[in-house]
């Protein structure tokens, strides 16, 4: 007995316009955020200080973000995408609470969004992993 695993196109279409449309806000809020850090901007320094990640840390997690914002508009690495992005919000929700408490709002709203992406593109992931394994 085989089993097969609902596809992205079983989704109504309100469903597919309303999951991309998430993609590409989350898409630009991640370029939005990664251009400072990516390069190597000194205000965006102080929190990855804080934490003793200094300037090369920055670096790294700015390119991390805008690559990751770039996939999130490829269709068959956007589910990747988005749950690699979820360790990225976690991190940044703690560290906006901990410099920033003010403003936590932002990254955590932006993790759940990245959550109901991930949700939403599991079957994608599965069908990504499927393709490398043959």
């Amino acid at each position: 007995m085989t089993t097969t695993l609902p596809s992205a196109r079983t989704r109504p279409v309100a469903g597919k316009i309303t999951l991309w449309a998430m993609q590409v806000l989350l898409a630009l809020i991640f370029v939005f955020m990664a251009f400072p850090k990516a390069m190597g901007n000194p205000i965006a320094v102080a929190p990855f200080d804080l934490i003793g990640l200094g300037i090369p840390g920055m670096v790294v997690v700015g390119w991390l973000e805008l690559a990751g914002a770039i996939a999130l508009l490829i269709p068959r690495l956007c589910g990747l995408a988005s749950i690699c992005q979820v360790p990225l919000m976690i991190g940044a929700t703690i560290l906006s609470a901990l410099v920033t408490p003010n403003l936590v709002v932002i990254p955590a709203l932006t993790l759940g969004l990245v959550c109901i992406v991930a949700w939403f593109r599991r079957y994608d992931i599965v069908a990504l992993i499927q393709i490398v394994r043959r």
